[in-house]
């Protein structure tokens, strides 16, 4: 099981795509960063904006859950693209902006966090899981995934 927990970054209406669908994409489906991800990892979205390059600063935590057991794999969505998904087991949650949790979390301590996001996954410390998971009003049942 792993012992990893995950900051990944996504529209909003991506990430909504991979909760009804239980999987997840990074990195416009790179398979790379998908193998740092290990089965019982959890895993935090972080939504810029609702749509993929777009304006209208939505910056809130969109999604968490935990990842299931397997390798990544690909997708094919036509059309010539196949991302790589590793499939997650989303909890229930409210979506919430990042502002919420100003002054709390461990990785907007620095001035410049969001330059950590242009990578697209990024480590994420227990601490700042707990949290945005009990903003997210994750069920604390939720917090300890099956094996």
């Amino acid at each position: 099981m792993g012992t990893g927990n995950w900051l990944a970054v996504a529209s909003a209406d991506h990430v909504r795509i991979g909760r009804v669908s239980g999987f997840m994409q990074v990195c416009h489906g790179k398979v790379g960063p998908l193998r740092r991800i290990g089965a019982g990892d959890g895993v935090v979205y972080y939504s810029p904006a609702n749509v993929m390059g777009g304006k209208d600063g939505l910056k809130s935590f969109t999604a968490i859950g935990w990842v299931r057991a397997g390798d990544a794999y690909r997708f094919d969505m036509g059309g010539g693209f196949a991302p790589s998904r590793k499939d997650v087991d989303w909890a229930a949650a409210r979506e919430v902006p990042v502002a919420a949790l100003a002054g709390q979390l461990d990785f907007t301590a620095m001035p410049n966090w969001g330059y950590q996001l242009r990578f697209g996954l990024c480590p994420l410390s227990a601490h700042d899981f707990r949290l945005i998971a009990e903003a997210m009003e994750v069920d604390e049942v939720e917090l300890r995934p099956s094996a």
